[in-house]
């Protein structure tokens, strides 16, 4: 388990550079706090993360492109409908079992006095919580070993503990415990991103994908920065055959045996802008984009390729001239957020893989990317 550093840095993304945020992290988003929780047991290996915003919530998003999806309240976050900001999303392991972590959050809310106004009392609240689950089921060698209304309370409660601004554990923590990634220990990972305009962009993204992060010709991460080297042949070729075995291990396992290999990737996207509800579903579609650089191929029918969208809307859109008639917000300043949430994406996602930590246990051998190929 790492966690992000606390200086400004500089990522390379392709060809270009970018400014990170403070910590490199969802939580350089003001408002935004990430918590963790995994289960404990020796045969238990799943968790949850929430992502946690101030009172009164944040404009939010979803675009849902796996074909496995295990969701909740995403039809709230349709522009077309009622709910406008929600308070909290969940991130869980448990497949569609691991979905009542969301009712812990939400007793913890409600609690709070922190959800939609149903009526003139304080406690008159609906907090309304979305949720989506990858399936690491019996990854641990115990099948029922899933995430509950506990395991989401104690999430929130870690998330609200934090200090704003504070960094994020990445790797097998939370959501990402029981992750895989084509065979490869996934986790979590997150990124930010600071545009010239001053508006931050960042995403926290939980790697558990039936496609593979690695470029079999060359052992190189297929979301890492161009300018990579690339592993020596020879330790790629060990590193490509220790994978063969690990995953023909997991396949002897009893708990690693379902066929076909069920997965998901779920995200975080999220910025300070303010965002309208369609713009943050469109930051939620267009992050897909960052996704589809890391993993490949993605969005299956034995994926649940998840991404919600934040907005706190705690820095205005900055003004641009010669707009349209009609056209009232900055347009290209909304491209460039469009553009930097899959960029984001796509580092969180290598980000979340390199701080994984091998696995080898009663449900499989899940070896890191670091065990395979060490500091390449």
């Amino acid at each position: 388990m790492t966690e992000t550093g606390s200086a400004h840095e500089s990522a390379a993304v392709g060809r270009h550079t970018v400014t990170t945020g403070p910590r490199d992290a969802l939580t350089d988003v003001t408002g935004l706090r990430v918590g963790h929780a995994r289960l404990t047991g020796e045969r238990a290996l799943s968790g949850t993360t929430v992502v946690l915003t101030e009172p009164g919530g944040a404009v939010a998003a979803v675009d849902v492109r796996g074909g496995g999806p295990g969701t909740k309240e995403t039809d709230a976050l349709d522009p077309r409908n009622l709910v406008q900001r929600v308070e909290a999303v969940v991130l869980t392991g448990g497949s569609a079992f691991g979905l009542d972590a969301a009712s812990g959050v939400m007793a913890w809310l409600e609690e709070a006095g922190r959800g939609v106004r149903v009526g003139p009392g304080p406690s008159q609240v609906v907090p309304v919580v979305p949720a989506a689950a990858l399936f690491d089921l019996g990854r641990g060698g115990d099948w029922r070993a899933r995430p509950d209304a506990a395991l989401g309370r104690a999430a929130a409660e870690a998330a609200a503990a934090t200090e704003p601004g504070a960094p994020v554990a990445q790797g097998t923590v939370g959501a990402g415990t029981g992750a895989v990634a084509g065979g490869l220990k996934g986790g979590v990972g997150t990124a930010s991103a600071v545009l010239p305009s001053g508006v931050t962009v960042a995403a926290l993204a939980v790697v558990n994908a039936a496609g593979s992060v690695v470029d079999p010709e060359t052992g190189v991460l297929y979301g890492a920065d161009r300018r990579t080297p690339v592993p020596p042949e020879e330790r790629h070729r060990a590193a490509t055959a220790a994978l063969a075995e690990a995953r023909a291990e997991s396949g002897r396992r009893l708990a690693a045996s379902s066929r076909p290999p069920l997965n998901t990737t779920i995200a975080v996207v999220a910025t300070d802008a303010v965002l309208t509800r369609a713009q943050a579903q469109k930051l939620a579609g267009t992050a897909h984009d960052g996704l589809a650089r890391a993993v490949r191929p993605v969005h299956l029918l034995t994926d649940g390729d998840t991404v919600f969208a934040l907005a706190t809307g705690t820095r205005p859109l900055p003004a641009e001239e010669g707009l349209p008639e009609g056209v009232d917000y900055a347009l290209g300043a909304v491209n460039g957020i469009l553009a930097a949430g899959a960029d984001v994406l796509t580092r969180a996602v290598v980000k979340g893989v390199l701080a994984a930590e091998g696995v080898d246990g009663p449900g499989g051998v899940f070896p890191s990317y670091r065990d395979l190929y060490g500091d390449a």
